[in-house]
């Protein structure tokens, strides 16, 4: 079990600290940054350290539907960091600040014309979500030791020449064959 407690912390800090990360260049693409928000999978219960993925409410113009890390597009003038808060703000009403960062990972170019720039964060046990609706559909707390337990399912779509580790039927997420589902909420 990986417990969420703050030696998780300390280490995923040091860890993350001599990573090397990649960047990649625009070359055209628009930048976004997304945040990994660190919970506990259950604050009652305290089954393990969780993050937070979204479903994206069926109503939006782009990406309507698809799970999602809270995120999205820079604004003129912001960091990625600065991004990503904003929009764990407008999409979650989580609102963090920079004493969160835990760390960075690899900037990862997307086949829908973005270069997303990924920031760790500490959430906190349990922290007050509120989901915008006319963003988010639901949240979900997607525990990391059901990651590390399970063998990734790559399936094939029809957006992408790349297979995808996840598989999604219908309002229900299997994520990498994990068996972790916990609607945040309910």
């Amino acid at each position: 079990m990986i417990h969420f407690t703050t030696d998780l912390r300390a280490r995923l800090q040091a860890a993350l600290s001599v990573h090397e990360r990649r960047e990649h260049p625009l070359e055209g693409r628009r930048h976004a940054a997304v945040a990994v928000v660190l919970v506990d999978s259950d604050a009652e219960s305290h089954d393990g350290a969780a993050f937070l993925l979204c479903r994206r409410a069926s109503r939006l113009s782009r990406h309507a539907g698809q799970w999602a890390l809270p995120g999205g597009r820079l604004d003129d003038g912001e960091t990625p960091l600065d991004a990503a808060l904003r929009e764990l703000g407008e999409e979650l009403g989580l609102l963090l600040d920079r004493e969160s960062v835990v760390g960075w990972l690899d900037d990862y170019p997307t086949r829908s014309g973005y270069v997303m720039t990924p920031v760790v964060l500490w959430g906190g046990a349990n922290p007050g979500l509120e989901p915008a609706p006319d963003e988010v559909f639901a949240v979900y707390r997607i525990g990391l030791q059901a990651l590390l337990d399970s063998e990734p399912r790559f399936i094939s779509i029809p957006e992408s020449d790349r297979p995808v580790p996840i598989e999604v039927e219908d309002d229900d997420i299997d994520v990498v064959s994990a068996g972790l589902r916990r609607r945040v909420g309910s």
